[in-house]
């Protein structure tokens, strides 16, 4: 009973995680008008680690032994991970609508899946390929494939999703063994480390409103981490793959909120069935757990 109530706790972590990298995703979209999309995800780091800084001045005397690590080579390539992961999406929000970018993403779950067992070495039962390949269904009748977005733009989300695949493998391999500040606070001085290695060639100077945007920009970064390093201590990386799916509503309702954009039915219909792959994955693990627990 208690794991499946870890199990509940970790997929409700997941979803908060998604809603907040939905709300910096959004905002990225608005900002590229003005600025340089790698330019962004520098910003979006500097602001997760200011954050970070804050943070860590809370913990006094204790940061030394919270950022110890005895995994610093796989911190730092899960932090590259995530960097390009990032630098490909806003690079994608440019010239693409968030939800066809978003859809397109959504391949990220399958890739976990795939990465979760040579890596992890975790069992992936028929019930969650299944809900897998529902909510892969779901996002094709989103994307509509021959609608036109097969082109080298749409490459861009579906590489960012194997990369975003990737880093969120790392991050469970990473919380067996290493305690949450000391992951996040890696994600933030390494995001910011790689995304300032092409900084000098594509700055430009912002105007004081990014600055803020920046930081609050950093602050949901925060959050979403926080949130996302407790789901995959709570829960299994292909257990947790097919709730990546709900960001596509919260994609649908930024999108009418902010950007006026009008769902159509097929953004509704491939919703729908994602959201239906999430709730039948979530009953088959509670009949799992009512009938282990018998």
């Amino acid at each position: 009973m208690q794991e499946h109530k870890n199990t509940q706790a970790g997929i409700l972590f997941l979803l908060g995680a998604i809603g907040f990298i939905t709300v910096v995703d959004s905002a990225a979209k608005y900002m590229t008008a003005d600025l340089p999309p790698l330019l962004l995800v520098w910003g979006y780091f500097l602001g997760i680690f200011i954050c970070l800084l804050g943070l860590a001045a809370s913990k006094g005397g204790s940061l030394p032994r919270l950022l110890t690590t005895r995994r610093p080579l796989l911190h730092l390539g899960r932090t590259g991970l995530l960097v390009l992961s990032i630098s490909l999406l806003f690079v994608a929000l440019k010239y693409m609508s968030l939800a066809d970018a978003t859809a397109i993403s959504f391949t990220s779950p399958l890739f976990i899946t795939l990465l979760a067992i040579p890596i992890l070495g975790e069992r992936v039962d028929r019930a969650r390929w299944l809900a897998v390949f529902m909510g892969l269904i779901g996002v094709l009748v989103v994307v509509r494939p021959g609608s036109g977005l097969a082109s080298w733009i749409s490459m861009l989300p579906l590489l960012g999703a194997a990369a975003f695949a990737g880093f969120q493998i790392c991050t469970r391999m990473l919380a067996s063994t290493e305690n949450t500040f000391a992951t996040l606070f890696y994600t933030g001085a390494g995001g910011l480390a790689w995304s300032s290695l092409l900084l000098p060639l594509v700055w430009v100077t912002p105007e004081p409103v990014y600055w803020l945007a920046f930081l609050v920009q950093g602050a949901l970064g925060v959050g979403a981490h926080l949130c996302m390093i407790k789901a995959f201590t709570l829960a299994e990386a292909s257990l947790l793959a097919p709730f990546n799916y709900s960001k596509i509503v919260w994609a649908i309702a930024v999108g009418y909120l902010v950007f006026d954009d009008q769902p159509s039915l097929n953004t509704l219909a491939g919703a729908a069935i994602i959201a239906l792959a999430g709730l039948f994955l979530m009953l088959h693990e509670r009949r799992n757990s009512r009938r282990a627990g018998t």
